[in-house]
C-alpha cells in the first residue's frame, strides 16, 4: 500500500500526537492510518503501509486495543483479521482521555489522598498539603466535570463547545460591570 503524501503526513503527525497522548509513535501511526482509511486493514497492510514488522503491528494492535480503540472485523472466507477505529472520532476522544485519566489522574488523586490523611509534622508541610490540597480539589473538579462531558451525545458536546467562546464573553461582561461598581 503506498500512501500519498497528504494521507503520509496526517499518519506521522498521528505518531508524533501518540507519544503525546500516551503511546509510543509506531502505534500512533498505526492508528492515524486506520482512523483514514476506509476498508478495515490487516496487519500485512499496516506493516507494509507504515514499513514496519509484522510483530510490531502485532504488539500496536494490542496496545491500541487494551485503549479500546481498534475492533477486529473477519469477512466471510477469510481467515484474516481486519482492523478499524472502533466507533467515531468522539468515541475515540473519550476513550484517550478516560484512560489517560486512569494511567495519570486517578494515581496522583490517590497519592495526594494518602498524603492528606497524615498530620503536617512541621510548618513546610503545612504549606506542602495546603498546595497539595489544591490540586486534590482542581484534580477531583475536573474529573468531575469531564465525567459529566463523557455523558453527553456528541451533538450536545459540539453545541456546548461552540458556546463556550459566547459563556467566557458574558463571564468577562459580568466582571467589568462588578469592577465599575
Amino acid at each position: 500500500m503506498i500512501l500519498t503524501s497528504k494521507i503520509e503526513s496526517f499518519v506521522m503527525h498521528c505518531g508524533e500526537m501518540g507519544s503525546r497522548w500516551g503511546f509510543n509513535r509506531t502505534v500512533g501511526q498505526m492508528y492515524g492510518l486506520l482512523i483514514i482509511h476506509q476498508e478495515p486493514l490487516t496487519a500485512v497492510d499496516i506493516s507494509e503501509a507504515l514499513n514496519i514488522s509484522r510483530g510490531n503491528v502485532s504488539m500496536g494492535i494490542k496496545e491500541l486495543q487494551s485503549w479500546r480503540l481498534v475492533q477486529v472485523q473477519h469477512k466471510p472466507k477469510d481467515r484474516k483479521e481486519y482492523y478499524s477505529p472502533a466507533g467515531s472520532i468522539w468515541e475515540m476522544a473519550t476513550r484517550v482521555f478516560e484512560e489517560r485519566r486512569k494511567r495519570e489522574v486517578d494515581p496522583t488523586l490517590s497519592l495526594l489522598r494518602d498524603n492528606l490523611l497524615d498530620d503536617p509534622a512541621n510548618d513546610k508541610e503545612v504549606y506542602a498539603q495546603e498546595k497539595m490540597h489544591e490540586i486534590h480539589d482542581l484534580l477531583e473538579t475536573v474529573t468531575h466535570w469531564a465525567g459529566e462531558l463523557q455523558s453527553m451525545s456528541p451533538d450536545k458536546l459540539n453545541t456546548l463547545m461552540k458556546l463556550g467562546a459566547g459563556v467566557t464573553k458574558v463571564i468577562n461582561l459580568k466582571d467589568k460591570l462588578i469592577n465599575k461598581s
